[in-house]
């Protein structure tokens, strides 16, 4: 009993499992609406190699939201990830804005590896032309050219997915800008599910509510959420088109129905039921069809993970004394254990490319964010707070995003997967908790 106490003071992923409904009101927004806070980035650390390039002002006509300055956003989302120094071109004598302009002994002399530029061109109706180059200054020939047509409301947008290309080029490896992430905030008494861009401009409101809102889900193709309600004075299961605002209820059944998690190929869904009597776990087809048991222990076992090949249901269970991981075949079978560092291993969540496991540890009466090498079974603790929780990754397996909490509130972090870089997304006001970061096809808008 003592252990089930610890998991539910001090993971609120475990509150998946053991949650018990509260009280009445409820409001539920069927379509997504404008949010009107953005999240503010403090990043701190870095890679010992870091690339430096030069972003430079763009040449903008007529552009109703020039105030957002493409470069600046590129800048920002490049020096994030802790690959790149953002050359200081404060104190050059011109910049220029196409490649027959530049004069590359300049660029040379401050040690520039790369040069982005170009323009921004209204086109009529709204529409803006944003033709980029980014150039290799050593070899003095085009690394990029990038044209996008796009409606003015999208510039930032097309600033993630420059900065991405950006990424790419240079290390080899895809950005992760250009996608989106969702999180639970509560203000006052009042919870709502927020999707916002990477770093929480753009944030809109998914569902809002009196009661709480749980362990969101994105489903692989980026079209849908699932999430976990209160509305109806008990966890109920929800699958929301993120599009139409349509709705839907996956499991109602007697008893809690918490932490929805996806299968690879989104069509079904890894859920906790106290449908026989404790908690386990079952997989359900995303119609709310097809409901099969999965577990079946004297344990609590929640918190399902599909591993990325569909193979298996990763879970945290207390079934052998202490919680730790384990892993079940994903049609039943004996589970085995996954985790034996620590004494207390919950929220498993995969990197995409299945290579990392993450997860909570309580180290010391610390709970942090650990990532476990799957081919070597090593293990590194990342964050450096004292009750960070629900741990979920990038589309590009490089950076780990999960809540914390500051001066008493919740708030969002991220790490790299190397642990040298971490940033802090706050909002002020809210408490916010529940990320999860939206697969790359979510880019798409």
């Amino acid at each position: 009993m003592n252990n089930i106490v610890t998991m539910k003071t001090h993971t609120r992923g475990l509150m998946h499992a053991f949650a018990m409904a509260i009280f009445a009101g409820f409001v539920a927004l069927l379509s997504v609406i404008p949010a009107h806070a953005a999240l503010e980035l403090e990043i701190s650390g870095g890679s010992a190699i870091q690339i430096p390039v030069a972003i430079l002002p763009m040449a903008e006509t007529d552009n109703p939201q020039a105030q957002s300055r493409l470069h600046e956003i590129i800048s920002n989302d490049l020096r994030s990830s802790g690959m790149f120094r953002i050359i200081n071109t404060s104190g050059m004598p011109a910049l220029p804005t196409n490649a027959s302009q530049i004069k590359y002994t300049d660029w040379t002399a401050l040690k520039a590896q790369g040069l982005s530029l170009g323009e921004v061109q209204s086109t009529g109706n709204g529409n803006l032309k944003i033709s980029v180059q980014v150039m290799d200054v050593l070899r003095q020939t085009a690394l990029l050219q990038l044209t996008y047509t796009v409606s003015a409301s999208q510039y930032r947008h097309v600033a993630h997915m420059i900065a991405d290309q950006i990424y790419e080029k240079f290390t080899g490896q895809p950005g992760a800008f250009a996608t989106r992430i969702a999180y639970v905030t509560k203000t006052g008494k009042r919870f709502t599910l927020q999707i916002a861009d990477y770093d929480g401009y753009n944030a809109q409101t998914l569902v809002s509510s009196n009661e709480p809102i749980i362990s969101p889900a994105w489903s692989p193709d980026g079209t849908k959420m699932a999430y976990v309600s209160f509305e109806k004075k008990k966890p109920i299961v929800f699958v929301q088109s993120l599009y139409t605002g349509e709705r839907k209820v996956v499991a109602n059944f007697k008893g809690n129905n918490s932490a929805p998690a996806w299968s690879p190929d989104g069509s079904k869904l890894a859920v906790v039921l106290t449908y026989g009597a404790n908690s386990q776990i079952y997989t359900i087809a995303a119609d709310g069809s097809n409901l099969q048991q999965i577990t079946k222990s004297s344990a609590i076992d929640t918190e399902p993970a599909f591993s990325p090949d569909g193979q298996f249901i990763y879970f945290s269970s207390d079934r052998g004394g202490r919680p730790q991981i384990y892993k079940v075949p994903a049609s039943g079978g004996s589970p085995s254990r996954v985790t034996f560092e620590g004494g207390y291993n919950v929220s498993p969540r995969f990197s995409p490319d299945g290579k990392y496991l993450t997860y909570i540890r309580n180290d010391g009466g610390s709970f942090k964010v650990a990532v476990q090498e799957l081919a070597s079974g090593n293990v590194k603790l990342l964050s450096n707070g004292s009750q960070d929780e629900s741990p979920s990754f990038a589309p590009n397996a490089r950076t780990i995003m999960y809540a914390t909490r500051v001066g008493g509130k919740g708030t969002l972090a991220t790490v790299t997967v190397d642990g040298l870089v971490r940033q802090r997304l706050s909002e002020a006001g809210g408490d916010i908790r529940e990320p999860a970061w939206g697969p790359a096809q979510a880019s798409a808008k």
